[in-house]
């Protein structure tokens, strides 16, 4: 029996700019996970408890859903660049509503961070060190969407680790008092999470080829 090819995101946006209902809803659900990455990143820590990554992502899926017909792009590099503009709107929108009604607290607390931006509440601190690959190559991966599904498959302390420390690009010491351990515990946990991530990102790549037998 023939292995049958899932249509990718090109495709998906192909059929649903025609109307096909069914493969904008699979276009959607193909980026969950993406914009759940994305939303943890993008909330820090502090500030979990109050800002749910989750409602993040609720609310670029629906203002997505909503505006669909106003994303003129064809390609899924173009796609996620749409999505990413929206979940940070949405995020920045959030956090603004969460310093105006805590304002004090806020003061304390630092929102979210963007690539390789620093806390300037509390100084520079110290700087990420630059890492060699395979970090730098599983994390600036092009297959991002798959990237993002690795992610979701390691455990939650992994996950944990490579947000803070590849999405968010806090220095370890930073890391460790945010996951309450030490630093030399943190970095083995890390490079641990980045071989088990490679591992995982690495098997997606490989076609099931139980699926073609007879």
């Amino acid at each position: 029996m023939a292995h049958r090819t899932e249509p990718n995101a090109d495709e998906l946006i192909r059929l649903a700019r025609q109307g096909d209902a069914g493969s904008r809803q699979r276009l959607f659900e193909l980026c969950r996970g993406y914009l759940a990455v994305l939303a943890r990143a993008r909330v820090e820590s502090s500030l979990r408890a109050k800002v749910d990554a989750s409602d993040l992502v609720q609310q670029t899926m629906l203002e997505a859903h909503r505006d669909f017909d106003r994303f003129q792009g064809e390609s899924e590099g173009e796609w996620l660049a749409w999505l990413r503009r929206i979940l940070a709107h949405n995020a920045a929108d959030f956090i603004r509503r969460y310093r105006q009604t805590a304002k004090r607290r806020a003061r304390l607390e630092v929102p979210f961070r963007q690539g390789h931006q620093s806390t300037s509440a509390h100084g520079a601190g110290e700087p990420a060190d630059r890492e060699p690959s395979p970090s730098e190559q599983v994390v600036a991966a092009e297959d991002q969407l798959r990237l993002a599904a690795a992610l979701a498959q390691l455990p939650p302390d992994y996950q944990e680790v490579v947000m803070l420390r590849n999405l968010q690009r806090l220095p370890f010491s930073e890391v460790a008092e945010r996951m309450e351990r030490s630093r030399p515990a943190v970095q083995m946990l890390w490079m641990r999470s980045i071989r088990k991530l490679q591992a995982v990102f690495d098997a997606g790549k490989t076609p099931n080829r139980q699926a073609d037998q007879p």
